[in-house]
């Protein structure tokens, strides 16, 4: 009996001396590293101040959560990274899409590349990849509390107390996710952390536009827009939506330019391209086809890659009777259609986000950041990873990749202390 109770002594003296953990943020990468934390080394809190945790896993991908990209270089990942590219190559060096693949497919969840290199759950269901990361902690016996809204973050000389309308924390680390809102990003710069701007990323651009207008969901298999004024230019599909225009042509030209069309004010000229091709080649094409079909109406011709209801309202836009013979179409009326083809030049007015999937540029400067660790460089024993970062990427499983790599990264360095 005596045995037994000193060994009851034991285990809570254990336990005492167990550190504790705190993650600020219930999203991909706070679940992340938690999943990879040492559970015999920590005691592991999550706080998340939602109702529910991987809000953001569960709506990505339409559902279907973009896990990452098949893009196993990192010399070549870091490239789909309009902010972090230098910063990431360390982070990716040691965990790369592989071994996101390697690390959910060892858990139970099969994995597929898609023919444009994105990565999905084999159900094309984001249940899948939260399921699993909700087993890891469950197992690790993470404590994940709901609706805990942090006010206050303050460090003693080797501890932090975290203030929360559900009560107070204390942590010997502290590991910041909660993404890029305004109030999350006070706590860090109240501890002294440097705050670059936020300005929205990956947005649609709003055109009031007649032909756009009668079109909304039609799509284009490979386009190019560009901006002439600021020199940007990307390719890629591209949909026409009830606000203008989307799709990823769209949304990665958004990303690299996010900070000058801001300054833009998010009024400015594009130069679209709807077939990839120059005016050149299209006029070659039209007059190819025109060779072989004299007798077709310009409006049932088959010449480019487009809709027929798209083809259509184009001739209209273009001033071209849809019922003439293609053979009568004139040289002008031609290379109007191929202008209008190849260089349709649009108003943005605005611009369109959507709220659940919002993307920023901006966040904590990152020279404040050792990304050997994650651990901040202002702040001893608070590590941050994720969109809290002045980091982020085009459309295609990357934003993600950067959460598993830093909160991969973060697990690692506290396993070791």
């Amino acid at each position: 009996m005596v045995y037994k109770n000193r060994t009851f002594e034991t285990k809570i003296y254990s336990i005492r001396l167990m550190k504790q953990v705190v993650i600020i943020g219930g999203g991909a990468a706070g679940f992340f590293c938690a999943a990879n934390l040492d559970e015999n080394k920590y005691q592991i809190k999550i706080l998340e101040q939602n109702k529910d945790v991987l809000q953001k896993v569960k709506i990505s991908g339409g559902g279907r959560c973009n896990v990452t990209h098949a893009c196993f270089d990192p010399q070549d990942l870091v490239k789909f990274y309009p902010r972090g590219e230098k910063e990431l190559r360390s982070v990716f060096s040691k965990f790369q899409p592989g071994d996101t693949m390697e690390w959910f497919e060892s858990r139970g969840v099969s994995l597929k590349i898609e023919n444009d290199n994105r990565i999905f759950p084999e159900s094309n269901q984001s249940q899948s990849i939260i399921n699993a990361l909700q087993t890891e902690t469950k197992n690790k016996n993470v404590e994940v509390i709901t609706q805990a809204t942090v006010s206050q973050i303050s460090k003693t000389e080797d501890q932090f107390l975290i203030e929360t309308k559900s009560g107070n924390f204390s942590a010997d680390y502290v590991v910041f996710t909660t993404g890029s809102a305004p109030k999350s990003l006070k706590l860090v710069e109240n501890l002294g952390h440097k705050i670059v701007s936020l300005v929205p990323s990956l947005f649609t651009f709003n055109i009031k536009n007649p032909l756009l207008a009668e079109h909304p969901g039609t799509s284009f298999e490979w386009a190019e827009v560009s901006i002439p004024k600021l020199k940007l230019e990307e390719s890629g599909p591209l949909l026409i939506t009830h606000w203008g225009l989307s799709g990823p042509a769209v949304l990665k030209l958004s990303a690299w330019g996010a900070r000058l069309l801001a300054r833009e004010n998010y009024k400015f000229e594009i130069l679209v391209n709807f077939i990839s091709k120059s005016i050149q080649e299209a006029e070659e094409d039209f007059i190819g086809f025109k060779e072989s079909n004299p007798k077709k109406t310009i409006g049932q011709s088959k010449i480019y890659n487009v809709t027929n209801r798209f083809w259509n309202s184009l001739l209209a836009y273009s001033k071209v009777d849809s019922e003439k013979q293609i053979s009568n179409i004139s040289k002008k009326e031609m290379q109007i259609l191929a202008g209008n083809l190849c260089e349709m030049k649009l108003q943005v007015e605005g611009k369109s986000t959507f709220k659940d999937e919002f993307v920023t540029a901006g966040g904590v400067d990152l020279k404040e950041i050792n990304f050997k660790t994650m651990e901040s460089k202002v702040v001893p024993n608070l590590f941050l990873a994720g969109e809290v970062l002045n980091i982020d990427a085009i459309t295609g499983g990357f934003n993600f990749q950067a959460c598993w790599s830093e909160a991969w990264l973060i697990a690692q360095e506290l396993n070791m202390r």
